[in-house]
């Protein structure tokens, strides 16, 4: 079995985690209770941890254990238990796709928190390819004329260092022997902390209606469960730098659904925009796709295709470095 399409596999697999996201912005305006950020965050972690947990304890008998636990709960804290609140905050109280725009800045909060935390000096590729993906997200997103919520904005800021200190701390922290199990355990983490806080902060609905159970199914078990499952595979398996360029499909997904939603039409400066950030969308998948081999993923695909890369590669066509095609 040729074991090149695995390798351009998981990019994409990873690249769907955030498309996901991407249309969470128009499912907590449109089917969620309004002004409950912590009510929606428990609503959308508690149901997948049970089922996470749950499978994985099945499958695995995986539970943390020792220094695990702390892992855990600061990966719980960070990816889930602050970063769902702040995100659903901005998405209350920022118009339009304002508060997809912040996600652009995710691959430079990566780079600059690995640097920081990890000691892990960002190249200079990847970096630029950063920037110009942060600047095309902005100008797809980003309207002249639309108006600030200072707190809104403060809260997406917020999500997104939460989110890139988690990426970082994921790609440093070894991978847990089950995958589905850890996550599981993650959401029940934050799930302890956000059921309380919002009992106590925003009290019981007076109401429960249909569309919230059809925004609390399609958060939980989708834009959750099984989207955090393919983003923690993804980030463990890739390069550094793929993560958060193929992280940049949720604010592109989000204001393209609200185009859709709301009836707008694309100005030709917003066209340049969406081309400038899907390439670079596409440059995170390609540039995992074609990694030399110092990563685990092609390491692991290396050794269970001997005769495939002893034969084949040799017949390939060299290219201009020297380097088969497909390497």
């Amino acid at each position: 079995m040729d074991a090149r399409p695995r390798v351009v596999a998981l990019p994409l697999a990873t690249l769907a985690a955030p498309v996901s996201w991407g249309t969470t912005y128009v499912v907590v305006t449109e089917l969620m209770p309004a002004d409950r950020p912590l009510l929606v965050s428990a609503l959308r972690a508690l149901p997948a941890g049970l089922l996470l947990a749950t499978v994985g304890l099945m499958t695995s008998r995986w539970r943390p254990r020792g220094a695990e636990w702390g892992r855990q709960a600061a990966l719980a804290v960070l990816n889930i238990g602050a970063f769902f609140p702040l995100l659903v905050v901005a998405v209350y109280r920022l118009p339009g796709g304002v508060a997809a725009a912040f996600g652009g800045v995710q691959p430079l909060l990566v780079a600059l928190l690995g640097w920081m935390v990890a000691g892990n000096r960002p190249r200079p590729l990847p970096l630029t390819v950063g920037v110009v993906a942060a600047s095309g997200v902005a100008m797809v997103v980003l309207r002249p004329g639309a108006a600030m919520d200072w707190t809104g904005s403060m809260a997406a800021v917020g999500a997104n260092v939460s989110f890139a200190l988690g990426v970082v701390l994921t790609k440093r922290w070894s991978a847990p022997s089950a995958p589905v199990a850890a996550t599981g355990w993650q959401l029940l983490i934050a799930s302890v902390l956000l059921v309380p806080l919002a009992a106590v902060v925003e009290g019981v609905p007076h109401a429960v209606e249909t569309s919230h159970l059809l925004g609390t199914s399609y958060l939980s078990v989708v834009a959750t469960g099984l989207a955090f499952l393919l983003w923690f595979r993804g980030v463990r398996a890739l390069p550094a730098a793929a993560p958060p360029l193929l992280g940049l499909a949720a604010p592109v997904t989000g204001a393209s659904i609200g185009w859709l939603v709301l009836r707008e039409g694309l100005t030709p400066f917003q066209l340049v925009g969406f081309a400038v950030t899907v390439g670079a969308i596409t440059y995170g998948a390609l540039g995992a796709a074609r990694e030399d081999g110092r990563t685990p993923l092609v390491e692991r695909l290396r050794r269970q295709m001997p005769r495939w890369s002893a034969e084949r590669m040799d017949r390939s066509p060299a290219l201009p470095c020297g380097c088969p095609t497909g390497s």
